[in-house]
Formats: C-alpha cells, sequence, structure tokens
C-alpha cells in the first residue's frame, strides 16, 4: 500500500466517527481547543476526547501544541485537501469511464437502428 492510500485510509476511520467529526467541527469553529473544553461539547468524557484527538492527529486532521500544562489542538486541513483531492481524482476517472460506456452503448444502438 502506498504512502498517500495509507494517509488517506487514516482520514476516512478518523471521519468515520461522528465523535470524532463533532470534535474536528468544534475545534475548527474555535480555532483551538483543549480536551477539557471539547469534553464539555460532546456526550464523552475527557479521557475519550483524548483518544479520539489522538486518531485525528494521527491522521494528520489536527496538530496539537503545549501551552503550560495544557495541550491546545487545531485542525491541520493539509491531509483532509489532499484527500478531497484523491477524491475528486477518483471521481473524473468514473466519470470518463462512464462516459466511454455511454458513448460505446450510443454507438451499438444507432448501428442496430440502421
Amino acid at each position: 500500500m502506498s504512502e498517500d492510500n495509507h494517509k488517506n485510509d487514516m482520514v476516512f476511520n478518523a471521519l468515520a466517527d461522528p465523535i470524532r467529526r463533532q470534535l474536528l467541527d468544534q475545534i475548527a469553529l474555535t480555532g483551538e481547543a483543549t480536551a477539557t473544553t471539547l469534553a464539555k461539547k460532546v456526550p464523552v468524557s475527557r479521557q475519550a476526547v483524548v483518544k479520539h484527538l489522538t486518531v485525528l492527529n494521527d491522521a494528520g486532521l489536527v496538530f496539537s501544541t503545549r501551552i503550560g500544562r495544557e495541550m491546545r489542538h487545531r485542525v491541520c486541513p493539509g491531509q483532509l485537501f489532499s484527500t478531497a483531492e484523491w477524491m475528486r481524482n477518483i471521481a473524473t476517472e468514473w466519470d470518463r469511464k462512464l462516459d466511454w460506456i455511454k458513448d460505446k452503448a450510443e454507438m451499438k444502438d444507432n448501428k442496430n437502428d440502421h
């Protein structure tokens, strides 16, 4: 498996969980957040939030910096943009293939009409 595919798999895995999507949305909304402040916004414990943040961090969707005793988390959009670009490329390729199939089917129909 290529490194890009592995990273995309990690992004899809991270985004598959609704709590992680909610955490990502909340961090994006506020610019940065701590696990403690995020735990107040979601129906899971602070410890669960930390585990979810680790998954988001490993996927490259958030990055964390220590400020004193706090870990502050921010959205890191680069990997999300990269995965979205991969999805656009796949969609374009499928559109091209479907157009080819449509053209072949229409050519066959035209031959049968004569």
